[in-house]
């Protein structure tokens, strides 16, 4: 497996079969060029199995903290460390980027999430409720 850090849309692209849907050039470039995004991929023999996106979160009194956004594991390649290895890798690119810690939001019936993370080192920090605002349709 290799790990390297997505530089084009072609990247995001070709690896589009771990998004939610496709990976639309505009909106890649845009997550690409933007401070402080990020976005890993797993490869295993060339092919992308699993992707992890980031993102700095900045903050007056707290400093920098990078947010775990998403993590995606093609189902062929699940249940090889893949996920654990990606969560691993953006943990030690926030520590270089000098973020004083990293979180995720993850449903608390996502069991294979959960795993996931705690094998990669995160601690439970309790409970929270997420709220959401639609601002538009997604296409």
């Amino acid at each position: 497996m290799d790990i390297r850090r997505a530089l084009t849309p072609a990247e995001l692209s070709a690896a589009e079969s771990l998004f939610d849907g496709p990976a639309r050039e505009e909106w890649s470039e845009r997550f690409l060029t933007a401070p402080g995004h990020l976005m890993l991929i797993a490869y295993v023999d060339g092919v992308p199995a699993g992707m992890v996106s980031g993102i700095e979160m900045n903050h007056p009194d707290k400093g920098t903290e990078m947010c775990l956004y998403e993590l995606s594991v093609d189902e062929g390649y699940r249940r090889r460390g893949i996920g654990r290895a990606l969560t691993l890798a953006l943990a030690a690119e926030a520590k270089e980027r000098g973020c004083y810690g990293m979180w995720v939001g993850v449903h608390t019936d996502n069991e294979a999430a959960l795993a996931t993370y705690d094998a990669a080192g995160a601690r439970d920090e309790g409970v929270f409720s997420m709220r959401g605002w639609p601002l538009s349709q997604q296409p």
